[in-house]
């Protein structure tokens, strides 16, 4: 199972305040407004500790309330200490783990009671759950000793009323909400929702308009601070035969605004006698269209400091490409292989991984003799290994014939430099996928930064490409086929850590093949990265296009481990202007809306 704890990063703060970091984000997706209060309730407290002078001590309650709100297995400081964490993957539970609070010690199940000895607190509307069961219980009956009680502590030994379902003696059970922290938390947020105070003026005559004039009271909020709207209808009020409007109707009808930022102080009407309105909807008319015109109002005081984006002369369309190479990214490199019966292949590349791997030096020998060679550089580049990556990159030169590098984050920005600056510019630079480009202005920033062809991003749909490569400047090359990585994590599954250890059994270089099977009985394979502890999860099917709808430079061509042959006959069936098809393949996003 794939399923990180949670991170807790409160002990880092002030280091990570002293390093810099001006703001912090708190992963809330999916989660309740009562999570989202109680997470950002606690982190500002200590984030204002860290800034104070006053000594920086983690209240255990503060730890505590965050465990009941949501974690799964405990919780994990993720990658922000140096030590290795074998604690960041929880194999158990993907979901809310709640607070342990003792096990089962006696069923009474002709009442449905459970007995537990508790280790932590329990209070009438908590909710509980079984290790067993996937189902929560409302805890709605408490006692101790047959005496019904509101809350229970622990070392209390307590009965719980209306449990039924796979329970069983010795099961754990998990508070996994508390009916307090839930109530403190929505009190806090709910006295947050201030609303725009107004003051209206309604006159309502015989066979005329009905005019409105709605204002803001004197607002501390600058936006909405002297707002004045004076509006009309079209429809006018006509006599009543029978039941006439009043003016409570009126005020009530205008009232009905709770789903806004608005609410209305006082509303005064005046109102001639004997009244009837063809329809009410003139009133629910009137107040939206107020309300509209002061939220225009407010919003037109917004002033925005934006920098346009430069455009260099007028664009012009790329030249068509009639003939596309062929490219060859080789994600697994096999030292047995004979990489000279490839046909039809222009330019190879080979993670740098394999540069630093003595046994592999004929078969990188071998390819950069027959091919043009680009060194792949990874995603992920930690900082402790930029050194050791940079020594393997420098001897890689000197032994062998490379063409140039594949570039796949922005931060190798630097290195581009480096490498121009000493080479005067001998080295070629192609941009991965990774880099993630989608429009035109990316495209220019990176033709300055020295590369000469960027690979088109597998996020995009087939418009946007075509847009890109009508008039990028930069020669654009497409993935045509492979397995897509799904994800790079800083975490080696086989070693269940975030750093390589001695006693770990290498299973990284044992040539076995590993796998992720998920619910749907699909699998993805895991390549593990034993230089930097780097793990690589690839989609279960393969990416397969028909390329020749894009006006680019060249295809590429991903590779696990698919031999020579096979890679030979892919390489025809890609140049033929065909895709492969079935059930083991994918277009992948062509035909979707980023």
């Amino acid at each position: 199972m794939l399923s990180t704890r949670d991170l807790c990063g409160l002990e880092f703060l002030p280091k990570l305040i002293d390093a810099g970091v001006m703001c912090f984000k708190i992963e809330g997706r999916m989660k309740n407004p009562e999570y989202v209060a109680n997470v950002t309730r606690i982190y500002r407290k200590y984030i204002d500790l860290a800034l104070s002078d006053n000594q920086y001590i983690i209240d255990k309650k503060d730890i505590q309330d965050l465990l009941q709100v949501f974690n799964r297995g405990n919780f994990s400081y993720g990658h922000l200490s140096s030590n290795p964490n074998k604690e960041l993957v929880y194999p158990k539970k993907q979901n809310h783990m709640g607070i342990y609070i003792g096990n089962v010690s006696n069923i009474k199940a002709s009442k449905g009671h459970i007995l537990v000895n508790l280790t932590n607190s329990l209070s009438l509307g908590d909710s509980i759950q079984f290790e067993k069961e996937n189902s929560k219980y409302t805890v709605s009956e408490l006692m101790v000793k047959g005496k019904n009680i509101t809350n229970a502590y622990p070392k209390q030994f307590v009965e719980i009323g209306r449990m039924k379902g796979n329970i069983n003696i010795g099961d754990k059970v998990y508070k996994i909400a508390s009916k307090e922290l839930s109530e403190f938390a929505k009190a806090s947020y709910s006295k947050e929702n201030i609303k725009i105070p107004l003051n209206a003026y309604i006159i309502l005559e015989k066979e005329k308009p009905i005019r409105i004039t709605v204002s803001t009271v004197k607002n501390k909020n600058p936006l909405f601070n002297n707002i004045e709207v004076s509006l009309s209808s079209e429809q006018l009020p006509v006599e009543a035969k029978s039941k006439p409007i009043d003016k409570e109707r009126i005020i009530s009808q205008l009232n009905k605004i709770s789903n806004t930022i608005f609410t209305f102080d006082n509303i005064e009407v005046d109102l001639e006698e004997n009244l009837f309105l063809p329809s009410i909807k003139i009133l629910n008319e009137l107040r939206r269209n107020a309300l509209d015109e002061i939220l225009l109002t407010a919003k037109s005081r917004i002033s925005r400091k934006t920098t346009p984006i430069k455009e260099e002369g007028k664009l012009v369309k790329n030249k068509n490409f009639a003939k596309r190479d062929i490219s060859l990214l080789l994600n697994i490199l096999k030292e047995d292989e004979n990489y000279s019966n490839l046909m039809n292949i222009k330019n190879i590349y080979i993670p740098l991984k394999y540069f630093s791997i003595k046994k592999y030096e004929n078969t990188i020998k071998q390819i950069t003799d027959n091919f043009n060679t680009y060194i792949y550089l990874p995603t992920i580049i930690k900082s402790n290994y930029k050194n050791l990556l940079n020594a393997v990159i420098n001897k890689s030169i000197d032994n062998f014939n490379i063409k140039g590098f594949v570039v796949s984050n922005i931060g190798n920005g630097i290195f581009i430099e480096n490498m121009k600056e000493k080479y005067l510019n001998k080295y070629e630079f192609i941009g991965n996928y990774t880099l993630n480009v989608y429009n035109l202005q990316t495209i220019n920033q990176y033709s300055n930064l020295g590369i000469t062809t960027l690979t088109i991003s597998p996020e995009l749909d087939s418009q946007t490409i075509k847009n890109i490569t009508e008039y990028s400047k930069l020669k654009q090359e497409l993935i045509v086929y492979g397995k897509t990585p799904l994800m790079n994590m800083n975490y080696c599954l086989l070693g269940k850590t975030n750093k390589c250890y001695p006693t770990c059994g290498v299973h990284c270089k044992d040539n076995k093949e590993y796998y992720l099977k998920d619910r749907m009985g699909l699998y993805f394979r895991v390549i593990p990265d034993s230089i930097q502890t780097v793990t690589t999860i690839y989609n279960s099917k393969i990416t397969s296009i028909d390329g020749s709808m894009f006006n680019v430079s060249s295809y590429r061509i991903d590779i696990l481990d698919e031999s020579i042959d096979e890679i030979n006959s892919i390489v025809k069936t890609v140049l033929s202007g065909q895709r492969l098809e079935g059930k083991d393949y994918t277009n992948g996003n062509l035909n979707r809306e980023i």
